[in-house]
């Protein structure tokens, strides 16, 4: 995907809230998106501090839940969907390393989008992982559309 088209994606994508009970709603609708399409992924919406929700459908592989992980650190710490990221370094040729993040921590694949509340800026992240790249970040995309 190109890098202006994530970029408009990300402004267009804010929540006018966000709650427990708002994340508990979209995890099931994730659940529910990948479940009709018996998808293998790993689906995990947490804050900087916490896990909101998290649920492993069948076929997934234990290491989807380390890469959810590093690409919510993603994420949280650019404040950017992981997709975006990635293809902003590689566009300027850097990568994690150079900003001292390391590959155990950090991974910049698609899958993880941040959740943007209006007037507030972020508050969690919605992280998919099983999928290739884009389609994880697709699927992110989807279920928070239905929450606009």
């Amino acid at each position: 995907m190109e890098i202006t088209t994530l970029e408009a994606e990300a402004q267009r994508l804010v929540l006018a809230a966000f709650t427990e009970e708002t994340a508990l709603s979209l995890g099931l609708t994730l659940v529910e998106l990948a479940r009709a399409a018996a998808l293998p992924v790993v689906i995990n919406i947490r804050t900087a501090d916490r896990t909101l929700f998290h649920a492993a459908l069948p076929g997934a592989a234990p290491n989807n839940d380390n890469w959810a992980r590093r690409k919510s650190n993603v994420a949280l710490l650019f404040h950017l969907p992981s997709l975006l990221v990635g293809a902003q370094m590689q566009a300027s040729g850097r990568s994690l390393a150079d900003h001292g993040l390391s590959p155990q921590d950090y991974a910049d694949h698609g899958g993880a989008v941040p959740i943007r509340v209006r007037g507030v800026g972020l508050v969690a992240v919605a992280t998919v992982s099983g999928l290739p790249s884009v389609e994880d970040h697709r699927l992110v995309v989807r279920a928070l559309e239905t929450l606009l």
